[in-house]
């Protein structure tokens, strides 16, 4: 789905993607065009044909991720391939680890997902602007779902660029809680930082645009509180998103190689110690698939499970 209209400043376009893939923002001005996230890399070719048939003969000039989770920026391989001339933005406090290529410090090998090697050509540094299509952006950090991400603001039309910090129905799992590191409370400065903002209408990373922006935050606080309540709450949230995810790129997985997939997590064994030590992990994870069939996220035909969506 593309969106326009009354809601976005001319130049802007969103194209609204499903859970696995990130929305992507395109915007073209005179003086280029851009491009906000590139979504997962088994949708890379359809990724490449909504931009090019989006920008028609133009080239894509840049290309700028709000963070590097996989689903987020598993297309600018694709998009760096196609568009020789493609310049890269990613925020600062990964440039090592992509540079390097460490697949463990970028999250794909602890997730069991997949994100071709890309490189970049400069940072997206909070407290700075970026030339994004016809419009200057303000860069703000934004932890918490990732501790390195970032949003946009376009202060003149009050535009925001969430990413995964703030959807209309919430906000994306807080990975770094799951290993032990305490970000609750950057979830909740991410949301104060939101709310400064002002923002009439957000773009968020998944999802529909929306314009209800207090409804948005409250939401987004309750949920919080639910999970600074209640850890084990967010971790088994955590998981099973992270298993719905793996259904919807499979579709359909023989319920041998999921629990195969399940044992090579590696978030999935730091939740468990964690969390349900005292459980069988393979029993504790069969208990999240049973979980997300119940709920009707997920279904089973004989010896597979399928995705529901």
């Amino acid at each position: 789905m593309i969106t326009k209209g009354q809601r976005l400043p001319r130049g802007v376009q969103v194209l609204e993607r499903g859970w696995l893939s990130s929305n992507n923002v395109l915007l073209i001005g005179p003086q280029g065009t851009a491009l906000v996230d590139s979504g997962y890399c088994t949708h890379a070719a359809q990724t490449l044909a909504l931009v090019g048939h989006a920008l028609g003969e133009r080239p894509l000039d840049l290309l700028v991720n709000t963070h590097l989770h996989s689903d987020h920026c598993g297309g600018n391989a694709a998009l760096q391939a196609q568009y020789p001339r493609l310049r890269t933005l990613i925020p600062p406090g990964e440039a090592a680890a992509v540079r390097d290529w460490d697949e463990s410090k970028l999250s794909y090998l602890a997730t069991g997902q997949e994100c071709p090697r890309f490189s970049f050509d400069g940072a997206l540094t909070p407290g700075s602007t970026v030339n994004l299509g016809e419009h200057q952006w303000e860069v703000h950090a934004a932890p918490g779902h990732d501790p390195h991400a970032v949003v946009l603001f376009q202060a003149d039309a009050r535009l925001l660029i969430s990413g995964d910090a703030l959807w209309e129905r919430g906000f994306g799992i807080v990975f770094p809680e799951m290993w032990g590191e305490p970000s609750f409370s950057e979830v909740a400065a991410t949301l104060d930082l939101i709310e400064k903002l002002d923002p009439s209408c957000v773009i968020p990373g998944h999802g529909s645009v929306f314009d209800d922006v207090a409804p948005a935050l409250a939401a987004a606080r309750e949920r919080l509180d639910a999970f600074v309540r209640s850890p084990l709450k967010h971790a088994r949230h955590a998981m099973k998103v992270l298993i719905k995810f793996k259904l919807l790129d499979a579709r359909r997985i023989a319920a041998k190689d999921l629990d195969a997939w399940l044992a090579r997590s590696a978030y999935l064994a730091e939740v468990h110690e964690r969390f349900a030590a005292d459980r069988d992990l393979q029993e504790w994870s069969n208990e999240l698939v049973e979980e997300l069939i119940r709920s009707g996220a997920a279904r089973r035909e004989g010896e597979f499970i399928l995705d529901s969506a």
